[in-house]
């Protein structure tokens, strides 16, 4: 089966979209059990606005296109979001996995904007690439954000445990 360009192109921001949901429900999840790391739940707190705001750019991307987004995609990637971070919460060392998901996960999601740029140059959309470059920049700064502060958070969790307080979250 062959696909068009053009199709591909809005899988890929049918997929991004539903991509942000997943990462407003793990981050969601991530913060209601935060309780020793304000920065870091400062940090997921600002990420998720800028989820939901990069979330409607899509929306408002795919409505130009005459195009919507798929509810399945947004309800299983939302579950999965949700599982995600329930799978981490039993474990001692909670808010390190955490972190490091977030690494990876940002930049996974830098890879979807980067490719979704190729396609809408492929297909001549002159409109969406600043609203796609925009999220890009937003997540390329939050996979920073989460570089820079790995090592302060394992510090924390390792002085926390050591001296017998609660480590994880």
């Amino acid at each position: 089966m062959q696909e068009s360009t053009q199709s591909l192109y809005v899988t890929g921001l049918v997929n991004a979209r539903a991509l942000e949901t997943q990462a407003i429900e793990l981050l969601s999840r991530q913060v209601e059990r935060l309780e020793n790391y304000p920065e870091m739940e400062a940090g997921l707190r600002q990420h998720i606005k800028e989820s939901e705001a990069q979330r409607e750019r899509l929306d408002e991307i795919l409505s130009s296109m005459g195009e919507s987004n798929s509810s399945i995609k947004d309800f299983v990637t939302g579950l999965m979001g949700n599982m995600a971070a329930l799978a981490h919460a039993p474990m001692q060392d909670e808010v390190l996995k955490n972190h490091m998901a977030n690494y990876a996960f940002e930049h996974f999601e830098i890879a979807s904007y980067k490719s979704l740029l190729v396609f809408a140059d492929m297909v001549g959309d002159t409109r969406s690439p600043t609203a796609l470059t925009q999220s890009l920049r937003e997540e390329e700064r939050m996979a920073q954000w989460v570089a820079d502060n790995l090592e302060p958070t394992v510090r924390t969790f390792a002085t926390r445990a050591a001296q017998g307080q609660k480590a994880g979250v």
